[in-house]
């Protein structure tokens, strides 16, 4: 039988650890106000990520999310919107714009953050974790109000496409199922 010796298996796998993003909560991204930060805050929460848009036929999903995280923000629940202009330049406005469309026109009370790319050349290094070759749910993110669900632990659980409504029993299901954990 032919035996690897430990060293060398240490050499062939080094390469593909190396290139993996790290831990999610590591990678910084921005807040509306432009402090940097990072999931890190959110740490024991489960965390829904969505990048969001305000003139997007997706956008009265903004309502569906608002009334997730009235039921279930006690329960740990967090959701955290990332404007994103990347398709059919559906987010044009500035962060202050952003803010007061979401507040006054669905009340959201969850966190905004700064507007980011979520794909592409300038695609925000968050996303790239969320969505790259190495990502447990590959593959770009194909319109506005696609979600990733992250459990409490850390790691990425469920990927739900822009079509998916919040109130959807699959979404509702897994959020329930992760904030039991």
């Amino acid at each position: 039988m032919f035996r690897i010796p430990l060293a060398l298996l240490a050499l062939l796998v080094a390469p593909i650890v190396s290139t993996s993003a790290g831990p999610l909560d590591q990678i910084p991204f921005k807040t509306m106000a432009e402090k940097e930060t990072s999931l890190k805050e959110y740490a024991g929460k489960v965390i829904l990520v969505v990048n969001v848009a305000s003139n997007c036929g997706n956008t009265p999903q903004y309502a569906g999310l608002e009334k997730l995280y009235r039921q279930y923000a006690r329960q740990g629940l967090v959701i955290l919107g990332f404007p994103c202009n990347d398709f059919g330049g559906q987010e044009p406005g500035s962060n202050d714009e952003i803010k007061a469309f979401c507040t006054s026109t669905y009340e959201v009370t969850f966190p905004i953050l700064d507007k980011i790319h979520v794909k592409g050349a300038d695609q925000a290094p968050l996303y790239a974790a969320l969505s790259g070759p190495e990502a447990k749910f590959p593959g770009d993110v194909k319109w506005n109000f696609g979600k990733f669900l992250i459990g409490r632990n850390g790691e990425v659980i469920a990927r739900f496409e822009p079509a998916i409504q919040p109130d959807s029993p699959a979404l509702i299901s897994a959020l329930e199922s992760a904030l039991k954990k």
